[in-house]
C-alpha cells in the first residue's frame, strides 16, 4: 500500500516536476548550444530569398507590351541559398510574349528555377507580356498576386557544427580577466557589506525603544524602492558639478573641485608613505550595492536574533561577559546558519547583478562585470555567441562556488 501511494504521488507530481524542469533546463541548454556557435544578431533570421515585383509599360493602352520585372536578392551577405524557386501567376488578360529561359509556364502559373544565390547576390528576372482590352479597363495589376520565393539555406542555430571560437575569443581578450577580478571584488565586498550593515542594523533594532517601528520601515526603503529611482538619486547626489555631496565637501574645504564618483576609475591615496590607486568608481558601486540590499539581511538576521532565548544572554551576564563578548560568544554562533545562507544567496544574486551597474556607470570606469560583458558582447557588439559564452562562464563559476559551499560551509554548519 505504501509503495502504491508513493507511485501515485510521484505520478501526480510528475507533470509539475517536468514543467519546472523544462522551464529551468531549456534556456540553460539553449545558452550552452549558442555558446559553441559563432552566432550574431543577423543569424537570428536565416538567409531567405527576397523578391520585389513591378510592372513597366503603359497598362492602360490595350495591346501595349508590358514588362514584369522581379528584383531578386539574397538577404544574407555571407551565406548562400540553394534551390531558389520563384512562383507567381499571370493576371487574367495578359498574354506571354517572352520570358527568362529559367522560367516555365503552366497556364497562368509561372515557375522559375533560379538555382543557387551566392551571398549578397542580386539580379532581375523579366517577363514580357501584352495586355488586352479587358486588362486595360479592369484596373488590376500583376502585383495584386504577390510572388512567392523559396530556397534552402544553412541555419547556424540549428546546425550540428560546433566550435570553441567564442570561448577562445573571450579568454584571449586582455580585458576578460580584468572583468573577472572586478566581478569577484564587486560580488565579495558587496555581499559582505550588505551582510555587515544588516547585522549592525539588526543589532540596533533588536532592543525596544520608541519609534522602532518607524525606523524599521525607513531601513526597508532602499530594498523596496524601484532600482531606477534609487540609482538616479545616487547619480544626482554624487554628481561632480551639482551633486549635494560634492557641494558639502567643497563647503567644508575638503576638496577644491567636484569628485566624479561614478566616472573616475581611480584616485591616488597616500597611506603611510605608500601611494596606491583606489578604485573610486568600483568602490562607489559597491557602496550602493551594500546600501541597497542590506535590508534583506536585516530582516533575516533580526528574525533570528529575536528567537535567541534570553536565558543565554542572562547566563553570559552572570558570568561577567561584556556586551561585545555576549554578542561574540552567544549571538554569533546562533546566527552562523542564517549568515552563511545569506552569504550564499547574496553572493549568487550579486554575481548576477546587471541593472545596478548598468544604471550607475554603464560598465565604464573600471566597473564592467561579467553580466555587463554579456550585454555588451551579445547586444552592443551583436555577437550572441560570445555573450552566451560569457554567460556559460558565469554559470560554471557559480556552480563551483555553490558546490564548494555545500561541501565545506554546509558540513561545518551541520
Amino acid at each position: 500500500m505504501a509503495r502504491r501511494e508513493a507511485r501515485l504521488a510521484a505520478a501526480m507530481l510528475a507533470p509539475t516536476f517536468l514543467i519546472v524542469l523544462a522551464i529551468v533546463l531549456i534556456p540553460l541548454l539553449a545558452n550552452f548550444w549558442i555558446s559553441f556557435k559563432p552566432v550574431s544578431l543577423a543569424d537570428l533570421r536565416p538567409p531567405t530569398p527576397v523578391v520585389s515585383e513591378r510592372l513597366r509599360g503603359d497598362a492602360d493602352v490595350p495591346g501595349a507590351e508590358l514588362l514584369i520585372q522581379y528584383r531578386l536578392r539574397n538577404s544574407s551577405q555571407d551565406k548562400e541559398i540553394r534551390n531558389v524557386v520563384l512562383v507567381d501567376e499571370l493576371t487574367p488578360g495578359l498574354t506571354l510574349q517572352s520570358a527568362d529561359e529559367r522560367c516555365a509556364f503552366d497556364g497562368p502559373r509561372i515557375l522559375c528555377d533560379l538555382g543557387t544565390f551566392p551571398a549578397g547576390h542580386r539580379e532581375e528576372v523579366e517577363i514580357s507580356v501584352i495586355g488586352d482590352e479587358a486588362f486595360a479597363t479592369a484596373g488590376v495589376s500583376p502585383r495584386d498576386s504577390p510572388p512567392l520565393m523559396t530556397g534552402d539555406a544553412d541555419n547556424i542555430l540549428t546546425s550540428w557544427e560546433f566550435s570553441f571560437e567564442n570561448f577562445a575569443r573571450i579568454f584571449q581578450s586582455r580585458d576578460f580577466w580584468t572583468v573577472v577580478w572586478v566581478t569577484i571584488a564587486y560580488t565579495v565586498f558587496g555581499t559582505l557589506g550588505a551582510i555587515v550593515l544588516g547585522l549592525f542594523a539588526a543589532q540596533l533594532l533588536n532592543t525596544s525603544f520608541r519609534g522602532r517601528a518607524i525606523l524599521r520601515g525607513l531601513f526597508l526603503f532602499p530594498y523596496v524602492a524601484p532600482v531606477i529611482a534609487v540609482a538616479f538619486t545616487w547619480v544626482v547626489l554624487l554628481d561632480p558639478f551639482s551633486g549635494t555631496l560634492n557641494a558639502i565637501l567643497k563647503h567644508m574645504n575638503v576638496v577644491d573641485e567636484g569628485i566624479n564618483f561614478f566616472g573616475q576609475r581611480a584616485v591616488e591615496l597616500n597611506l603611510f608613505g605608500l601611494t596606491v590607486d583606489f578604485p573610486l568608481a568600483l568602490a562607489t558601486v559597491i557602496a550602493f550595492e551594500a546600501w541597497r540590499y542590506f535590508p534583506l539581511s536585516l530582516l533575516f538576521i533580526l528574525a533570528r536574533m529575536q528567537s535567541i532565548p534570553a536565558d543565554l544572554y542572562e547566563a553570559a551576564e552572570v558570568d561577567g561577559a561584556t556586551p561585545f563578548q555576549a554578542f561574540r560568544h552567544v549571538a554569533l554562533p546562533q546566527l552562523f546558519a542564517i549568515l552563511s545562507t545569506l552569504f550564499l544567496l547574496r553572493f549568487i544574486w550579486t554575481f548576477n547583478k546587471f541593472d545596478d551597474i548598468f544604471l550607475l556607470t554603464g560598465g565604464a570606469a573600471g566597473t564592467r562585470t561579467l553580466t555587463v560583458d554579456v550585454y555588451e558582447q551579445g547586444f552592443a557588439l551583436g555577437n550572441l555567441g560570445a555573450g552566451a559564452a560569457v554567460a556559460v562562464v558565469i554559470f560554471l563559476f557559480l556552480l563551483v562556488f555553490a558546490l564548494s559551499y555545500f561541501r565545506f560551509v554546509h558540513r561545518e554548519e551541520g
